[in-house]
């Protein structure tokens, strides 16, 4: 038993590993680092404030695309997603760093942001395919931490003396090596068969997605105007910016603490943590410390609520389980788009402390969770492991053949 498990613990990690290097890039270098040279952007390209907006909105346009492209392809093969996926954050960074104008500059912005779409789902679903069940839990929870890593790796390149070509050069290049480790490192899988995934249960994971959304979108947009206004330097807010990449690391303990306390319970302590984090934005002089603290944990709960929701699809669609990711994911966008503009409206009406009081009282309607019919599933509906992985299809073991049950 204990050299079956070294064998399967050797297994999921090159898998969640390169799974989460891939979603740094795709994540916290292609989609997510736009938001921290905005001044540059628009110094070079002379963007008023309507065209920056126009320019964030293109990269959701095409993290919305990849959304919908991707149960497709990762059905039809989850590594060639993942691999897709590196190549297009790779192509859109490489494109908006040789820009010669704003419109090439944009088409990179779309490119890139579709990225972020394909990964999650072809990450997922790889992992579903060639990762024992017992082990599945954890490697999705830490695959998906590799946003964290990447905001993390992104946080002080603004302060670089170089230009931001040069940086933007610079991620990718790193996306070509990325793109060739995951190459290296991602197994191959048989085509699933086509299965339908369970017609109940979906609602319960969107709202549950679209509250991480609403939650989340005032912490993304204000949280550094938050604390320049709270009087802490730039510095300062870069380094909040850091912590909740390197603390969001943390969040694949998520999968652990599921597999021990249950998905509900751990889905509902990780909202609790959430909703104190935010309100500490919500102090009128929260300082360094408070700052800090805050920041550590929105990116560890933000983390492994979305990890947490990569596992309740997983449990809704077995053997798809980038379908459920893909309605997750698109809900959580959904309610990242709706609640900008509507905490930027608030905080012109009422302040930027009384907008994160506010968000933190409604990440507490999570506990309506309570209630069964809107709770995660409490156990795993048992399926079919639909596509074994090409190397291991011969080998005995809980990742191999019809006896891994599929989350």
């Amino acid at each position: 038993m204990a050299t079956r498990t070294a064998e399967d613990t050797a297994r999921w990690w090159p898998v969640a590993g390169a799974g989460a290097g891939v979603i740094a890039l795709c994540y916290g270098f292609a989609r997510y680092a736009y938001g921290l040279f905005v001044p540059r952007f628009s110094e070079t390209f002379g963007l008023t404030t309507v065209a920056v907006g126009v320019l964030g909105g293109l990269s959701t346009a095409g993290y919305g695309l990849g959304l919908l492209l991707s149960p497709r392809t990762s059905a039809r093969s989850p590594r060639g997603t993942v691999l897709l996926a590196a190549a297009a954050a790779t192509a859109g960074l490489a494109l908006m760093a040789a820009a010669p104008g704003v419109a090439v500059f944009g088409a990179g912005i779309v490119i890139a942001g579709g990225s972020a779409g394909l990964v999650s789902p072809g990450v997922a679903q790889l992992i579903g395919e060639t990762v024992g069940a017992g082990f599945q839990p954890r490697a999705q929870t830490w695959a998906n931490t590799g946003t964290g890593l990447g905001l993390a790796a992104s946080a002080f390149t603004p302060l670089l003396a170089f230009g931001w070509p040069a940086i933007w050069a610079t991620f990718a290049v790193l996306g070509v090596a990325m793109t060739l480790v995951a190459w290296r490192t991602l197994p191959r899988t048989r085509p699933a068969e086509a299965a339908a995934g369970p017609a109940r249960g979906v609602a319960p994971l969107v709202v549950n997605s679209v509250l991480i959304g609403v939650t989340s979108a005032p912490y993304w947009t204000f949280s550094s105007s938050r604390l320049t206004e709270a009087g802490l330097s730039p510095v300062a807010a870069t380094w909040c910016w850091f912590g909740i990449g390197a603390a969001g690391l943390l969040g694949g303990l998520a999968g652990r603490a599921a597999g021990r306390i249950g998905l509900r319970a751990a889905n509902l302590a990780t909202w609790t943590l959430a909703a104190a984090g935010i309100a500490l934005l919500a102090l009128p002089h929260p300082g360094l410390p408070g700052a800090l603290v805050s920041s550590a944990l929105f990116g560890v709960t933000y983390m492994a609520l979305t990890g947490l929701c990569i596992l309740w699809a997983a449990r809704l669609f077995p053997t798809r389980p980038a379908r459920g990711v893909t309605w997750s994911f698109a809900g959580l966008g959904a309610g990242q788009t709706a609640a900008s503009p509507l905490a930027g409206a608030a905080a012109f009406a009422i302040g930027l402390g009384a907008v994160f009081g506010l968000t933190a009282l409604v990440a507490l309607v999570a506990w309506s969770q309570l209630h069964p019919r809107l709770a995660p599933p409490a156990h795993v509906h048992q399926g079919r492991s639909p596509g074994k992985s090409l190397p291991d299809a011969s080998r005995g073991g809980r990742g191999a053949g019809r006896k891994a049950t599929r989350r």
